[in-house]
């Protein structure tokens, strides 16, 4: 028997034999015969299409061969007798019986898909410049691949990263954004790439490639772009820091023009460091470049006083503008503004200095003028100190057209003081000195004259209490002087006008006597004073009457009443005074342990008489008597 698988081509397939159980070999005259034309017999069926056979050892039928053309449905033809032809043999109307039991259905596959197109061969440079071109952000390395979906996913993480990078912050864009799009970009390139390896899609390797590399440029020039955007904007937030800075500073400024330096020193010296730091730190700024217009307002906002003629409220604050320089440092501050302030210190010092000369507060001369002459000596400025004291000196000394006598007193004392002082300047020149102490001299010279007629107006103002004092301050002072016996007469007339006020009317003179007299007594059992004006202005002192007593105050109102009853010893006083009317007052020593209260007498002397005064004390009262 030939082997199937060397069967002739065109030809079916010989049956199997019994044992294998397939089919016997066709009935003669099945197909064509040998020799002849390959044409097909009409109204006989097509040969099967060939199966390949089967090892008996497997143990599964050989599957029929399928029905030829014309075949009845279910059958696999009608059976044929081994001798009879096929074209003798008439039809039959039942089918033959199965040879096999019927098997369970057998499931219908779907039919196959259309078979998968083959793979190309692997093309490295081309998934390079797939990859390539989907880091650039676009998602042009999908596109090329037909690969929307991820052409689409880079283009939205491109696009939400611009939308949070742009515009550009100062701050830049969170890390984490970036490093979350360079992954997707990074997985993307490596999709592309592996996809790019054997796709039957034409891409063309090298213009792939080109544009890749020209793509790729994108991000990174877009990058360096970007940190020039933030850059700038860094530069501009700084910017807007600083004019607020700068703003702030002015405010701090125009707050305190109305109030001036004094007082809110710490608060310009505030802003004056915020100017010194923009212009240091950041002197390409535009805010750097506004300080010079601003330390011009601030020049004039400090030194205000000057220009109001205040000369003593502007010294500290010229005083504080010449340290602005230093301050600010070299060439931060014009230099017409920089040497602003030292003509005009010197104009202040000597402004407040001659102001203050002859004051009460000799502190405001001494120490603007001391000041003048040793920080500006060759000032014009100083050279008019010594001329201004002497004119000061001058018009205290005047009698008429100057000061008051009291007025005159105290500033010659006080100008003498000044002079004094400010020629013990450091560096003064030994003329000023000179001269200054000449006019020391002056004032001093002037004193004791201005200081008698100081207390002769008090006591012409009938102010008895400060003549009291100014006399005595006189006596004190000038003890050599040829008025102090006068000046002591007054101030014993003074104590007797201050009690018995007609007393004031006469002027005390240094006259010592009269030929009537006058014998004074004490009848009270303390020490009294007795002071008199009138004529003859004195004063003497009585002890106690150690055998007298204190009179009943109701006693003194009787008009009998006599002080001084003769037949007692009393310490008396005898005076000769000139006639007319002298003043008396007895006054109780201090320190007796009585008391009382001074007593006054007016006694009208007159030739020819002699008068008795008698000084008593009555019981809550001081008092005194005459008996002529």
């Amino acid at each position: 028997m030939t082997d199937p698988r060397q069967g002739a081509s065109g030809e079916p397939e010989d049956a199997r034999g019994a044992g294998g159980g397939g089919f016997g070999p066709p009935p003669e005259g099945f197909g064509p015969a040998h020799g002849t034309s390959p044409g097909p017999a009409r109204g006989a069926p097509q040969s099967p299409p060939r199966v390949p056979s089967q090892s008996p050892s497997q143990g599964i039928p050989p599957t029929p061969p399928p029905a030829p053309p014309g075949a009845p449905h279910g059958g696999f033809g009608p059976a044929h007798d081994p001798g009879i032809p096929a074209q003798s043999v008439a039809p039959s109307s039942f089918p033959p019986p199965p040879l096999y039991p019927p098997g369970p259905p057998t499931a219908l596959a779907p039919p196959p898909g259309p078979p998968a197109a083959p793979r190309g061969p692997r093309d490295v440079p081309r998934a390079l410049g797939l990859a390539l071109l989907d880091l650039s952000g676009l998602g042009i390395g999908h596109a090329l691949l037909r690969s929307w979906g991820g052409c689409a996913v880079a283009l939205v993480s491109t696009g939400a990263l611009a939308l949070v990078a742009l515009p550009a912050d100062p701050d830049g864009v969170p890390l984490a954004l970036v490093v979350g799009w360079l992954v997707i970009l990074v997985l993307l390139a490596a999709h592309a790439a592996a996809r790019g390896l054997r796709t039957t899609r034409a891409v063309p390797t090298v213009p792939v490639l080109g544009l890749a590399l020209v793509l790729l440029a994108a991000p990174v020039l877009a990058g360096f772009e970007y940190d020039a955007a933030r850059e700038r904007a860094q530069h501009a937030r700084l910017e807007k820091q600083l004019l607020d800075r700068l703003g702030e500073a002015d405010r701090t400024v125009a707050r305190y023009e109305t109030s001036g330096y004094a007082g809110h020193e710490s608060a310009f010296s505030s802003a004056l460091t915020a100017y010194r730091d923009l212009s240091r730190d950041h002197p390409g700024s535009a805010a750097a470049h506004k300080v010079p217009a601003r330390l011009r307002t601030y020049y004039r906002t400090v030194g205000a006083p000057f220009g109001k003629g205040d000369y003593c409220e502007a010294v500290d604050p010229l005083r504080h503008l010449l340290t602005v320089p230093r301050t600010m440092g070299t060439g931060r501050v014009p230099e017409d503004l920089a040497a602003w302030p030292a003509p005009r210190l010197a104009t202040s010092l000597y402004g407040c200095g001659i102001g203050g000369l002859g004051t009460k507060d000799p502190s405001t001369a001494e120490y603007h003028l001391t000041a003048l002459l040793e920080e500006y000596p060759d000032s014009p400025e100083a050279g008019k100190v010594v001329p201004e004291v002497e004119k000061h000196v001058s018009f205290s000394l005047k009698d008429k057209g100057g000061e008051s006598p009291c007025d005159a007193t105290s500033s010659l004392q006080t100008l003498a003081d000044q002079a004094t002082s400010v020629a013990k300047a450091d560096g003064v020149p030994a003329a000023t000195v000179a001269a200054l102490g000449r006019q020391a001299d002056r004032a001093k010279g002037g004193l004791p004259t201005k200081t008698w007629n100081c207390a002769l107006d008090a006591y012409h103002d009938k102010d008895y209490a400060a003549t009291q004092s100014r006399m005595r301050d006189f006596t004190a002072r000038y003890g050599k002087d040829g008025r102090a016996p006068l000046a002591r007469k007054y101030v014993i007339a003074a104590q007797v006008a201050d009690e018995l006020p007609a007393a004031g009317k006469v002027k005390p003179t240094t006259s010592s006597g009269g030929s009537i007299t006058v014998t004074v007594r004490n009848d009270s059992p303390e020490a009294v004073e007795v002071l008199y004006t009138g004529p003859v202005t004195g004063s003497f002192q009585l002890g106690g009457c150690e055998s007298c007593k204190r009179y009943e105050w109701a006693d003194t109102l009787n008009p009998a009443f006599k002080p001084c009853p003769s037949g007692r010893t009393y310490p008396s006083k005898t005076l000769r005074l000139p006639a007319g009317t002298t003043y008396f007052l007895h006054k109780p020593r201090s320190g007796s342990g009585l008391g009382g209260s001074p007593a006054t007498d007016t006694v009208k002397v007159r030739g020819g008489y002699t008068y008795t005064e008698c000084a008593y004390t009555a019981k809550g009262f001081g008092s005194s008597g005459i008996d002529g």
